[in-house]
């Protein structure tokens, strides 16, 4: 088992909800550390965060803007 990294208290969260959403969500919100790892939650669940690296979470953005994820969305209507 491996201890869990330590959480910065001053992250600046960035909340990934479509442009002019209003509601609580559940959003997922990310924010990157001075410690090059890149921190995830859910705005529903706060407390619970995860955490990657800067250079795997730029592979994964890069695999859903090439759409290599698409196969996961559920379809619309």
């Amino acid at each position: 088992m491996t201890d869990a990294p330590h959480i910065p208290t001053d992250l600046t969260w960035v909340r990934a909800a479509p442009e002019g959403s209003k509601g609580p969500g559940p959003w997922i919100e990310i924010a990157v550390g001075p410690d090059e790892l890149v921190y995830l939650r859910e705005t529903s669940d706060p407390a619970n965060i995860v955490t990657t690296t800067r250079t795997k979470w730029v592979a994964f953005t890069k695999g859903v803007v090439a759409g290599e994820f698409d196969h996961f969305a559920e379809p619309a209507g």
